[in-house]
Formats: C-alpha cells, structure tokens, sequence
C-alpha cells in the first residue's frame, strides 16, 4: 500500500541519516554539538572527514553511492575498534550504544551506497534543470 512512496522515503531516510552522520563529523572537525574537537588525532580527523563531507554529500543526495561506500567501511572499522576496545562480543552491538550505532549506520550506508541518489536528489534536480536548460 506504501510502495508508491518508497522513492519519498528513501530520500528522507538518505537526507536525515546524511545529515546525522553530517553532525558527528562537525562534533569531531568543529567541537560543536556538545563534543570537543581532536585534531590531534589522526583516526579522529579522517572519521570527522569522512563523517561531515560524506554525510553532506549523502544528505544532498550527490554522490550518494560512493559517499556512503566509504561512511559504511568507515563505520565497519568503527563497530570493530568499539567492540574490541570494550571486550564485547562483536556478534551482540546491543551490549555497547556506540557499537549499535557504528552497525545500524553502516548498513544504511551499504544500502545507499548500492540504492544511489534516488528519485529525490540534489544531482537529479540538477540533470531535470539542466534538461530544460533553466539557469538561475
């Protein structure tokens, strides 16, 4: 019954999960959002890296495959330095918050990442402009 909106809500699922990963990114990059920044760390700054353009590009819809290719190997390592880090189980992230969300974002992100753009995208309202030749 819902199927005709399935193109609406995978773009809102692709804008808002985009725009989540988008605000890590800036906790880790920028020390807003209640986090403090760590620029002295490596790891922390490629993960803000990939975090807050990624989930730009994801939320806007341009480059959604390869952008969410990258945040769902990004959060594969991040469930497994989680897991391990806490000596729990890797096959129970319900033990450890943060590893339950390092496994659910990088599953959303496969899905996108072979899903596209969509329907709903910053790069298809680009192609629709530029098919009709309007500029603004």
């Amino acid at each position: 019954m819902l199927q005709r909106y399935s193109a609406i809500a995978y773009s809102l699922m692709r804008a808002v999960a985009g725009f989540m990963f988008a605000c890590h990114g800036a906790q880790k990059l920028f020390g807003v959002l209640g986090q403090s920044a760590d620029l002295h760390d490596p790891m922390s700054v490629a993960a803000g890296v990939i975090e807050f353009f990624g989930g730009g590009a994801i939320s806007l819809g341009v480059g959604t495959s390869l952008a969410a290719f990258v945040a769902s190997g990004e959060m594969a390592v991040a469930y497994f330095l989680v897991t391990r880090a806490h000596s729990t189980p890797w096959y129970w992230p319900i033990l450890y918050v943060h590893a339950e969300l390092a496994a659910l974002y990088s599953f959303v992100f496969l899905f996108m990442a072979c899903e596209g753009d969509g329907r709903w995208s910053g790069r298809e309202l680009w192609r629709r402009r530029r098919k009709t030749g309007t500029s603004s």
